[in-house]
């Protein structure tokens, strides 16, 4: 299901949940707000869903090369989604400064219409720790098993089958996601 935004074509699923004409507009209104910090038309994808008394929505907004994304769930989805675009919106304006020097040329972001947050003397949080071991091939349920063992939420490998890099990682669900790169 598809919905056009004037900055952005946006498509809707749900789990769950059936996605009305109503959750549809409301939510696309909401995401009105965003419109003025974009140049360029964007694509979207918006997936509600509902678990045991939990609404969520996640918002994923595809800037070229970059993601934004909110996942907000509350025990009303209308609610979820008010948080969900505050969050949107707050990440625009936390990384304004690094969101500009990506898209010097000014066209995908209006980098005027973006208020600065007040500036610290510090410039945020910094990598404090490197970590570095070695790697040897091994299968996704080999994976999953160090991963386990390591009592990690998230596990670095190469993939035997496929001869990447992987990121295996445990969902708040209990299940598991791998996300694997793609080269364009």
């Amino acid at each position: 299901m598809r919905k056009e935004l004037g900055f952005m074509k946006l498509s809707f699923t749900g789990r769950n949940i059936e996605v009305t004409e109503a959750l549809k507009n409301i939510t696309t209104k909401k995401l009105g707000r965003l419109e003025k910090y974009f140049q360029k038309e964007l694509e979207g994808s918006v997936n509600f869903s509902v678990e045991k008394n939990r609404e969520i929505i996640e918002i994923t907004i595809n800037l070229p090369g970059t993601l934004l994304r909110a996942e907000e769930s509350s025990d009303d989805m209308y609610a979820s989604i008010d948080k969900a675009v505050d969050v949107l919106e707050g990440q625009i304006r936390k990384y304004k400064t690094k969101l500009q020097r990506r898209y010097q040329n000014g066209e995908t972001i209006r980098f005027e219409n973006i208020p600065s947050l007040e500036e610290k003397d510090d410039d945020g949080p910094e990598i404090v720790r490197i970590k570095r071991f070695d790697m040897k091939p091994m299968d996704e349920e080999e994976a999953i098993l160090q991963m386990e063992l390591l009592g990690h939420n998230f596990f670095l490998f190469m993939n035997a089958e496929t001869d990447s890099l992987g990121v295996l990682y445990k969902r708040r669900d209990g299940n598991y996601g791998l996300i694997e790169p793609e080269f364009q």
